[in-house]
């Protein structure tokens, strides 16, 4: 790892009501730089998605981290959204970067096997994330996928920590970014709290590699 830590990409859960989360996701970018933030949203209706999203973007983007939502280019684009991520590869990956690029970012997940990295990788996202909210994939294998990718690509990678504990490991396997999600948002302590332990664990990893 590089004595610059990795920085810090929140995924929200499925979220059907702007008001009702607005401050926690608040109280979570108040605690620590953040520098993306993954708005999933529980409905498909557009009309509404677009209103949750124009409601709780600005709490990212005034903090300079940027917005994305979950499988939807549409969204992003009528949204004001700085992205969409996509948890596949193939012909929505190769629709959503057609759509999104080079204005906007795009991002691929639920990546099962290196060939699926690389073909993401290949088709020209801006990162790409091992593990996710709704993954399988335990810890050991997220951590294996991260320190091949960062021996060998220079594409950022983002690394999903189903726990706390886990963040350290996956910075020091060279990890570009930290997904956090239900760690963070299920806390019994708030976000706040959470983000600080992350944040401490990170400035330790950084004072090791030094």
């Amino acid at each position: 790892m590089s004595s610059d830590s990795p920085r810090l990409f929140l995924i929200t859960p499925k979220i059907s009501d702007a008001a009702a989360f607005a401050a926690t996701l608040d109280a979570a970018l108040k605690a620590c730089d953040v520098a993306c933030v993954l708005l999933r949203t529980e409905g498909r209706d557009l009309g509404e998605n677009k209103k949750i999203v124009r409601a709780l973007a600005p709490l990212a983007q005034d903090r300079d981290a940027a917005l994305l939502v979950e499988n939807d280019a549409q969204l992003a684009i009528r949204s004001g959204a700085d992205g969409c991520h996509v948890e596949s590869v193939g012909e929505p990956l190769a629709a959503a970067l057609a759509a999104l690029q080079p204005d906007r970012i795009v991002g691929a997940g639920r990546l099962m096997s290196r060939d699926d990295a690389m073909s993401a990788g290949e088709a020209g996202v801006d990162y790409l994330m091992f593990g996710g909210p709704d993954d399988a994939e335990p810890h050991e294998a997220i951590l294996e996928r991260v320190r091949w990718w960062a021996e060998i690509f220079n594409i950022p990678c983002v690394a999903y920590a189903h726990a706390l504990t886990d963040v350290g490991e996956l910075a020091e396997a060279g990890a570009d970014f930290i997904a956090l999600g239900e760690a963070v948002f299920e806390d019994p302590r708030g976000p706040a709290a959470a983000l600080a332990d992350v944040a401490a664990t990170l400035a330790k990893t950084r004072e090791k590699a030094q």
